[in-house]
């Protein structure tokens, strides 16, 4: 898993650093800048992907181990 994730990291890494959208005049809905979607796109996925990571990479601490109801352990 660890793999993947560092695999994705460097994909995002590389496709952030965009050229080919920067001499690009095309509007989407006849407003909104191509280059400026692809960031916005890049950004949402970028979001995702950060939300995996935490959720399958973050280590279990032993504190959150040893509750198992989720509740706080006064």
């Amino acid at each position: 898993m660890r793999t993947a994730l560092w695999l994705v990291l460097i994909a995002l890494v590389l496709l952030h650093h965009d050229f080919w959208f920067w001499d690009d005049p095309t509007l989407v809905a006849g407003w909104l800048p191509i280059g400026l979607l692809y960031h916005i796109v890049l950004s949402l996925v970028a979001s995702a992907f950060w939300f995996c990571a935490v959720k399958c990479a973050w280590p279990v601490s032993e504190e959150d181990a040893k509750t198992d109801d989720g509740g706080s352990s006064l």
